[in-house]
Formats: C-alpha cells, sequence, structure tokens
C-alpha cells in the first residue's frame, strides 16, 4: 500500500450524474447500448459501434435520449439481466403497483438468403443483427403510469429530428434530420405524439397488461403486436443462452464473473469483422471534470494476445478466429502494422473535440476519434506474433498465408525494437526506451523463432533465437534498477504496472528474482488501497495533468502475477477485492477510483473483462491444485 503519497480524491459527480459503473450494457454485434439504471438509452449509435450517436447523453443532456419508466418514480426495485444473456430486465415498484421492463438489441435467424451482405467479411454464422432495439413492459400487479420520450439527436447532438407519422393511425413514426442518411423508425401499441423532436406515449397500465416500443433503422421490419415482440425477445434470450452453453466455466462461486465478461467480449465483438473494440462508449473520463477523456469505439492490437486466450480458454474458438483473421487481414495488408484499427479495418482514424457537449461530469473536451492511432509503439509486433503462437497452438494449425506476415513482421521487431516509442499507455510526452516495449519486441522474435521451429525452417529459427537473446539481455542490463526491479524506461527507477506482463508472457521465470521483486515493488509502491495505478504521474511526462484512478486491469494483473511468483493467498484476496468493486451488473469500466470505488473510463472496457478472465481462471487453477481437485481447472497462461 501506498497510503502516504498524495493521491487526491477523484470529485464527486454532480447529483443528477449517473454513476459510470452503474450503466447497463447491451449488443447485437453490429450496435450497443448504455442503459441507465433510471431506465434512459444515454447512448446508442448506428449503424455501428463507432458510427456517430443518436442517443448521447451521457455526454450531454441535449445529445438525446430514450427514456421508459414510471411516472412518478426515479429509482427503480432491482435490476438484473436475464441469466445467460444480454436481456436487460428492470423492475419498478410505484406507490400504486408494479411493472417490468425489459430491453435487448434483437438478435435473428440469418436472413441474407437470397443476396450477399455487404459487411460481413466472416463465415456467414446462423443469426445476425435484426437493427432493433426492443423495449417491453409488464404491469405484474396493481396500476403504473407509464411514460415514454424518445428523443433522438443525430451526430453527437448536433442534428436534432423531426418525426413523420407513417400508415394511418398514431402507432409508428419515422425520425430524420437534414444531411443525415440515418432512418429511425418506432414501432408501438402505445399512441404516439411527436413534440418538436421527441415522440412521446402516456399511458396507464393495469395488472396484466403489456405493451412494446421498438426502435428500428437500416430498412429494419419491427414488430407490430406485443406477441410478436416477446417471440423475437425469446428468441434472442435464448440465442444468448444457447451461445454461453458452449463455453467452459469453472464450478465455482466466481462463475458468474466469467460469464457476464464473455457476454461483455461477445458483445464488444464486432460480428461482421470479428474485430473486438476496446469499449463501447466514447470519451467517458478517467477523473470527472479530467481532461483524459478517449474514443475506445475502435480495436487495438495489443488487445489480441488476451482477447484470444479468454476465448480459447473459456472454449469460444470460433470467436478467436474470427478475431484472429481480422488481425491477419491487417498484418496481410500493412507490413507497418498501427497500433489500432477501427472495426472495419480502417487506418485514419482523425481525432475531434466536441465543442458542443459539456461531457460527463463536466469533463471537456470530448474526443471522438483517437490520434493515438498514429503512434508509434513497439509493443504491436509483440502482441501480433503472440496471437499467432496462440493460434497455431490453439487450433494445431497455421495458414498458408501466416509464415510472409511472421517473418515480415519479426524483421520489423528486429529493425525498430533499438528505438525509443510512446509505450504501452500511449503518453503524449517525449518518446523514451520503455522497458514494455522492448519485452514485447522480445516476445516478437521468440514466438516468431518458435514457430519457425515447429514449421520446419530450423535456419530462420537459429537467426531469431539468437536475436530474441541480444533483445533480453539488453533489457536485463539497461532496464533492471539496483533493487534487481525492471523499470518504466532506461535509465529510470520509476515503476510501471505493465511490466506485471513479463511474467505472464514468460520473460523470465516466475521464480526469477528480478520478477519476483518487479511484482513485489509494484504492489509495494504502485498501489493505492490495493489497487494499481499504471504509473506515477508525477514521476511520468504523458503529455497531461492531474491525477487518474487507479487502472482495473493493471490490479488483475497483479493477480495473475502474483500466481505466477507463488503468492497464492495474496492473489486471491486482491481477487475478491477486485470482484467486490463490480458494477451491479458485473460489468467493468477501465478505472477504479480506490477511494470511492466508482468506475472511470470508457464502460464497459474489453481489457479489463480479459484481464478478469486471466485473473480468476489463475487463481481457480491454483485453488484446484491446492486442494488436490480432480475438477476442471484454469489453462495455463499464454506465452
Amino acid at each position: 500500500m501506498n497510503g502516504d503519497r498524495p493521491h487526491a480524491t477523484t470529485p464527486t459527480p454532480v447529483a443528477d450524474t449517473v454513476p459510470i459503473g452503474d450503466y447497463g450494457f447491451l449488443s447485437d454485434g453490429e450496435v450497443s447500448a448504455l442503459m441507465s439504471p433510471g431506465g434512459s438509452v444515454d447512448w446508442m449509435c448506428v449503424p455501428r459501434f463507432d458510427s456517430p450517436s443518436v442517443f448521447g447523453a451521457v455526454l450531454g443532456k441535449r445529445a438525446g435520449r430514450f427514456r421508459l419508466t414510471p411516472l412518478d418514480v426515479r429509482v427503480p426495485a432491482d435490476r438484473r439481466y436475464l441469466p445467460g444473456t444480454m436481456v436487460l430486465e428492470t423492475s419498478w415498484g410505484s406507490p400504486t403497483g408494479w411493472m417490468i421492463v425489459r430491453d435487448v438489441l434483437l438478435l435473428g435467424p440469418w436472413h441474407h438468403e437470397e443476396d450477399r451482405s455487404r459487411t460481413y467479411a466472416r463465415t456467414p454464422t446462423d443469426y445476425e443483427a435484426e437493427h432493433i432495439l426492443l423495449r417491453t413492459v409488464r404491469c405484474v400487479t396493481g396500476e403504473v403510469q407509464t411514460v415514454m420520450d424518445c428523443e433522438p439527436v443525430l451526430d453527437y447532438g448536433r442534428s436534432p429530428v423531426t418525426w413523420e407519422y407513417t400508415g394511418e393511425g398514431y402507432h409508428q413514426g419515422e425520425a430524420r434530420a437534414e444531411g443525415s442518411d440515418v432512418r429511425l423508425t418506432l414501432t408501438t401499441d402505445m399512441m404516439l405524439g411527436f413534440e418538436g423532436g421527441q415522440a412521446s406515449s402516456r399511458t396507464l397500465l393495469k395488472a396484466g397488461d403489456t405493451r412494446f416500443v421498438a426502435l428500428s433503422w437500416g430498412g429494419a421490419v419491427p414488430p407490430t403486436t406485443y406477441e410478436e415482440a416477446y417471440a423475437k425477445q425469446v428468441w434472442t434470450a435464448h440465442h444468448w443462452q444457447h451461445w454461453l452453453a458452449r463455453g467452459r466455466f469453472p464450478d465455482h462461486p466466481w462463475r458468474s464473473y466469467l460469464q457476464r465478461s464473455a457476454l461483455t467480449l461477445k458483445g464488444l465483438t464486432y460480428a461482421p469483422t470479428g474485430a473486438v473494440v476496446a469499449a463501447g462508449s466514447a470519451s467517458l473520463p478517467e477523473t470527472p471534470g479530467g481532461s483524459r477523456n478517449y474514443d475506445y469505439r475502435f480495436s487495438w492490437m495489443r488487445d489480441s494476445t488476451f482477447a484470444l486466450w479468454g476465448m480459447y480458454s473459456l472454449g469460444f474458438d470460433w470467436e478467436a478466429v474470427d478475431f484472429f483473421s481480422f488481425i491477419a487481414d491487417l498484418a496481410e495488408r500493412d507490413d507497418d502494422l498501427q497500433i489500432m484499427y477501427g472495426i472495419g479495418g480502417e487506418s485514419e482514424l482523425t481525432e475531434e473535440e466536441l465543442d458542443h457537449l459539456p461531457g460527463y461530469a463536466g469533463s471537456r473536451p470530448v474526443r471522438i476519434g483517437n490520434a493515438a492511432y498514429a503512434q508509434r509503439q513497439h509493443d504491436v509486433w509483440g502482441a501480433l506474433l503472440d496471437s499467432v503462437y496462440l493460434h497455431a497452438r490453439a487450433a494445431d494449425h497455421l495458414d498458408n498465408r501466416i509464415w510472409p506476415i511472421l517473418d515480415v513482421q519479426v524483421a520489423k521487431a528486429l529493425e525498430h525494437w533499438r528505438e525509443p516509442d510512446a509505450g504501452i499507455w500511449e503518453v503524449r510526452g517525449e518518446l523514451q526506451h520503455f522497458t514494455s516495449s522492448k519485452i514485447m519486441c522480445w516476445v516478437a522474435v521468440d514466438r516468431g523463432a518458435k514457430l519457425a521451429r515447429t514449421s520446419g525452417e530450423t535456419a530462420k529459427a537459429q537467426e531469431w533465437e539468437r536475436a530474441a537473446q541480444e533483445i533480453k539481455d539488453d533489457i536485463l542490463e539497461h532496464g533492471v534498477d539496483d533493487r534487481g526491479v525492471l523499470t518504466q524506461y532506461y535509465g529510470s527507477s520509476a515503476l510501471d504496472a505493465s511490466l506485471l506482463l513479463a511474467p505472464l508472457v514468460r520473460f523470465l521465470p516466475p521464480d526469477d528474482p528480478r520478477i519476483r521483486a518487479t511484482v513485489m515493488a509494484i504492489r509495494k509502491e504502485l498501489t493505492v488501497d490495493g489497487l494499481v495505478l499504471r504509473y506515477k504521474v508525477e514521476e511520468t511526462d504523458d503529455g497531461f495533468s492531474g491525477e487518474e484512478g487507479s487502472f482495473t486491469i493493471c490490479s488483475f494483473w497483479l493477480v495473475s502475477a502474483l500466481c505466477e511468483i507463488g503468492e497464492f493467498r495474496k492473489a486471491r484476496k486482491l481477487c475478491a477485492k477486485l470482484l467486490s468493486f463490480a458494477g451491479p451488473l458485473e460489468l467493468y469500466g477501465e478505472e477504479i477510483d480506490p477511494h470511492s470505488g466508482q468506475h472511470l473510463g470508457n464502460f464497459p472496457q474489453a481489457f479489463t473483462h480479459l484481464a478478469l478472465i486471466n485473473a480468476v481462471l489463475h487463481v481457480i487453477r491454483l485453488e484446484a491444485q491446492s486442494e488436490g481437485s480432480a475438477g476442471e481447472t484454469a489453462p495455463a497462461p499464454p506465452g
């Protein structure tokens, strides 16, 4: 614990700001939504994760929202996902009655039977997104006055819509905005009225009454009756349960966290290409009121190894193959790999500041796009080659197109490993010889050598083994301080949580004294109340000012690293503490404020859930070994 180091308490958001960790997450594999406890869709972008928002109230109240609640109650009685699904159920108790709302982004059977999809680059499946957000209501007892307000504002709150009725009656309307191709259709068995850019319904529900409202786009055919809507909801729920049943989950009290993480990762996977987005949101702050606000709706190369490891470990091989194929497509196309790409493989992710939005809890600037795509980060080759190595081991096969990619990317690592870079945390200050970047260059060459040997390329394997040893020797000479601790960058004495990856990628054996010293130094000196910081902001020129919360992924890395060095009790205690910080729906953001337990940063965060899977499986595996259990245990970590 580093309790004596000055560390500012994170400002508390204003009273009517929804805590980030309280949001629910919906997805259909193409679009995602953040649902507030108060029954409002506060963030949704169509037709893709990274499209401009149609509901953006999480970043500014005037940027659009979609509310369905009792008239006189703001706080629900309970919220949960239907077990094994991405269907969110909210129970409401009012002074006069009770009602239940279920929200879901619909999935349905594959419907391209007589044409070919213009977006799918992967092998088609038996299902695909319906392009419909469905909300159903059932009054359980008594009577409840119910309110529905749908006010989309397109293009991140810059383009208000106008509504027009379609067909006869008051049950369907279409919203359009000048200059936009997006068309939103609202269909319901309630009576619709339009006031400016808002479509509304007011109705009294009595015990046994049901209602639905469906928002559709992209030419989707919405349900027109409650019975049809309910059937689609059931189909989607059963799909998620059947999908989850394909996984392998230990029989353990922590299984629900693994299952929710698996569902979240699936929900953060863009089905047409297999890309995994870092998060479904943009510009949620690392510190409320601060400037560390980024757009994370892109796919980072560094996530690839842990994503593949998590998918393979839990038995989701098809998803792993799709993500690997997305990565391979990029590596085949680009000799000079970027650190991140758009979910369709886009290379340019130009960053823009939206001055018209106040930001979450007044956190400005609000950013879309991410300028870090143009940074030079040397861990990219290690992430790619470790992914290839892991894929080859898990699939027991290496595609014919992979060897040329491998040859080129190992050569790139060897060409650049001696140069400084921006590091894993994408600092916008001076470039440095970051130790973790050097380690990932070693990973690239080491994995290349191993793959060359299994492919019968003996001469190439020997050449790369010698080069890998050269990189390792350089790191151990320049990246270790007098205490025997791996440091943030050459010539520094600063610590960096990314070095917790050293034992996980097998840079040195777990019993090497330098590994143990590094892990224990980070645990002692780079934590606040046991939660791990990325680095000390006063010691690192990251191009920003101000404090930040603990990085949850780093805390889960510490769990895994403690397991690796034999500190099982410390690892289990920390893992239990981290799981206790989960949001009410077992979701995680990027950071946790160690003082308040508040989730910070974009939400939900794929990398955090990947690290959770790694850590929990580490602990369960060691538990089983210590108890001599013959039951299912976790597989070995990557490397």
